[in-house]
């Protein structure tokens, strides 16, 4: 009688990953005393300079499982064909202040872990999925980004302000997205609040703006691949690929010029903060290498709008492939990275969304780095002293680099594990793939259908990034996340 290996305990696996990488998942009694004391209303004291937003038509648009909203928005046409777009964003500073235990311990990790399997979240749930969290029909404390989107897409008129919302409508990327490219009928949300779908049209329009001005200067256009793991109990059944909708690019697209328009603020004022940015590629030659491949041109000195306008071409010529071009070409720039803007002349600008000033701001349950910009945001609003020296912001900045890298090669790990879960049974089925990093350690590549990455383990001499190959599957190990193949010679 044969017997079947008990099914991996990927929440587990998870967990241990975590651990390993220095990250601290569970939360100490300090911080489970201080949820404790935080009365349940979850709000802070209401200050006279908070305005009351709550009658506004607020809606938030995120995953259909995410109970950690950072964000809300409402937007309104204004005479001479602008768009006026409002966001509001968690305080979470009002319920974890600097200094206090939720600070520390959030200051430790620096960021949430999404694994697919399980959530390790920067504050404890009790936080960020409620109490400061921008729920459905919750009255919450936030950060408002007033701005004006012009019909070429400029942003003008930026006013931060505090404030005090109430979320309308909890929305979903899929049934949003489907509904806004015309392939569902409006979300039932949608359909019991008067003017919401209007509401949402014109947010979507002051999107399709900034993006329109941001591509003309340069900006970088995706189709990533992140594979997030089916499961049915302990075991992965498949792999499901959420890819980018209108929804998604509607609410990109505000994060961008929201968090722009923030680094402009305190760039204004003198202030220091801790800007997002991705440098000038360091391969643009190989870039230059792969757009020839595909039969465009590119300039021998990086260039964010010629590689724009290249992968514009490349989508409309060949969408069914744009994802693995993608993929090579955001190997090859690279991540971004937090550094410190002490004032404007040190302004390194972000390479792939070609702004000059972009900060992280809009996720404060998410990421530390996002709180902090709250506080110098708050501060500078009340005419306080800046909370934090520059050297200071320095070690911050470089703790949440450190801590931003490990949660991506957990999070890149743990796919791994999911995805050599669900190829187990598939050893020896070849597959199509593109190389997708070259390094000392070894050649991977990530196949298309199933969305997997591995390493190439027979026949890797000689590939490079960005090319297509031809593999099959010769072992897994999924515990350790391991996918080998080997190269099939044509």
């Amino acid at each position: 009688m044969s017997s079947h290996p008990a099914p991996l305990d990927l929440p587990a696996i998870a967990r241990h990953a975590v651990i390993d990488a220095g990250f601290a998942p569970q939360f100490p009694a300090e911080v489970a005393s201080a949820v404790a004391r935080i009365d349940s209303s979850g709000e802070a004291a209401i200050g006279a300079e908070q305005q009351d937003l709550r009658s506004l038509p607020w809606s938030s648009i995120d995953n259909a499982e995410s109970r950690d909203l950072d964000q809300i928005e409402v937007a309104e046409e204004l005479p001479g064909g602008g768009i006026r777009v409002v966001i509001g964003i968690a305080d979470v500073d009002s319920l974890a202040p600097k200094g206090s235990a939720l600070d520390r311990h959030a200051a430790q990790n620096a960021t949430s872990i999404y694994t697919g399997v399980a959530t390790f979240p920067l504050f404890p749930p009790e936080i960020s999925n409620d109490r400061t969290s921008l729920l459905e029909d919750r009255d919450r404390l936030a950060v408002i980004i007033d701005l004006t989107v012009g019909p070429d897409g400029r942003v003008d008129a930026v006013r931060v302000a505090r404030g005090r919302v109430r979320n309308r409508a909890k929305l979903n990327y899929e049934e949003v997205g489907a509904w806004l490219e015309g392939a569902a009928p409006l979300p039932a949300p949608v359909q019991r609040l008067d003017g919401l779908a209007e509401q949402l049209r014109l947010q979507a329009a002051a999107a399709e703006r900034l993006q329109a001005g941001r591509v003309r200067a340069g900006a970088l256009e995706f189709e990533s691949i992140e594979p997030q793991p089916l499961m049915r109990g302990h075991g992965v059944i498949g792999l499901d690929v959420r890819g980018k909708n209108a929804a998604r690019v509607l609410i990109e697209n505000l994060m961008v010029a929201a968090n722009s328009a923030i680094a402009t603020f305190l760039e204004k004022r003198g202030w220091p903060s801790i800007q997002r940015v991705v440098r000038t590629p360091e391969r643009w030659s190989r870039i230059v290498a792969i757009a020839a491949e595909h039969g465009g041109r590119l300039p021998e000195t990086p260039d964010s709008a010629a590689l724009a306008a290249f992968l514009g071409e490349s989508r409309r010529a060949s969408p069914e492939t744009f994802a693995d071009l993608s993929l090579a070409i955001v190997k090859l720039i690279g991540a971004g990275e937090y550094v410190v803007v002490r004032d404007a002349r040190e302004a390194f600008g972000h390479f792939g969304l070609a702004v000059q000033d972009y900060t992280h701001a809009t996720a404060p349950n998410r990421r530390y780095a996002d709180l902090i910009t709250q506080r110098l945001l708050k501060a500078a609003l009340a005419g306080e002293p800046c909370p934090y020296s520059a050297e200071e912001l320095e070690q911050i900045a470089q703790r949440c680099n450190d801590r931003a890298a490990a949660a991506r090669k957990v999070e890149r790990q743990m796919r791994k594990v999911a995805a050599a879960s669900f190829l187990s049974g598939r050893i020896g089925e070849c597959f199509d793939a593109i190389v997708t990093g070259v390094s000392p350690k070894g050649v991977f590549v990530r196949v298309k259908i199933p969305p997997v990455e591995g390493r190439v383990i027979r026949g890797e001499a000689g590939m490079d990034v960005g090319e297509k190959v031809r593999v099959r599957l010769v072992a897994t190990v999924p515990e350790r996340g391991f996918i080998d193949f080997a190269r099939v010679e044509s």
